[in-house]
């Protein structure tokens, strides 16, 4: 069974080894303590049953709880599993921003930091360039520089 437990925002690394240290010192049916990217202020506990979680974060600092329902695995699936999806952004591509601030802003993709998944832009109604770096996922292509749309046009 899958638990998500409620921590302190910034302090998901600190509860994550209270809760491993508490499960093991007491040998707890406890079979794993992540921290999911991009999830603050939330740890994900799997244990053998509630009461096992209940014991491995009762009165620990920095966390608030358990929440209620258990989760499957499914359900996390896409954040504890790398994603092995192609980046399919390149260099000189034009984007679309489809997340605040800068939401239905165009603009030309400069460099793409495949590690990080995140892509600087430039905006192309700006007035002075300037870089910006997006995550991908905040980024959708809209056209091509070179390549796919040209050779379309060409037919």
């Amino acid at each position: 069974m899958i638990f998500i437990i409620k921590v302190i925002t910034n302090k998901e690394e600190k509860a994550l080894e209270m809760i491993s240290d508490k499960a093991k010192k007491k040998n707890l049916n406890v079979f794993s303590v992540s921290r999911p990217h991009g999830m603050r202020g939330y740890v994900l506990l799997e244990a053998e049953d509630r009461d096992s979680a209940e014991e491995a974060v009762f009165n620990l600092p920095y966390v608030k709880g358990i929440i209620g329902k258990t989760i499957s695995y499914e359900e996390i699936k896409n954040m504890v599993e790398p994603s092995v999806t192609t980046i399919s952004i390149k260099e000189g591509d034009i984007v679309e921003i489809i997340s605040e601030p800068f939401k239905k802003e165009k603009a030309k993709v400069l460099r793409i930091d495949k590690q990080k998944e995140e892509v600087v832009v430039s905006l192309l109604g700006a007035v002075v360039p300037m870089p910006l770096t997006i995550k991908l996922d905040n980024v959708r292509v809209v056209r091509r520089e070179e390549g796919e749309d040209d050779q379309e046009n060409n037919q």
